[in-house]
């Protein structure tokens, strides 16, 4: 026998779920920390309505290798994940898709700004 508990079908609950803007930053904040390999209390989030959907703003640092080891061996900046718009680039793609899976919030856009860098020692950065 099961004791599992029978499902229950989303439709038969009425009422609103929602997600504070404090919630969505720090998810916005992390899943761009992670990403660029930098601290989450580094990066900072605004949000904009876009004609019904919201808009993100970042400024963040962003995660590099050692420059004397990129002079050494330029590959390092294949292994830690492309130039720094490239980066960047990417970045917008997955925030915007981490952050929409995870909250069911309607992004329209994710916007960077890239404030400085942080030096990671290890190989990969990101």
């Amino acid at each position: 026998m099961s004791s599992a508990a029978p499902l229950v079908r989303a439709q038969e609950f009425s009422g609103h779920n929602r997600i504070s803007t404090q919630a969505l930053t720090s998810l916005a904040k992390a899943a761009a920390a992670q990403y660029l390999g930098v601290e989450a209390e580094d990066v900072r989030a605004d949000w904009a309505d876009d004609d019904g959907m919201l808009a993100l703003s970042l400024v963040t640092p962003i995660s590099i290798p050692p420059l004397k080891a990129v002079a050494a061996d330029p590959s390092r900046v294949d292994a830690a994940g492309g130039s720094i718009r490239g980066r960047a680039v990417q970045a917008k793609a997955h925030i915007l898709a981490t952050v929409t899976e995870l909250s069911g919030a309607r992004l329209s856009r994710v916007d960077i700004r890239i404030s400085g860098a942080r030096i990671s020692e290890g190989g990969r950065v990101r």
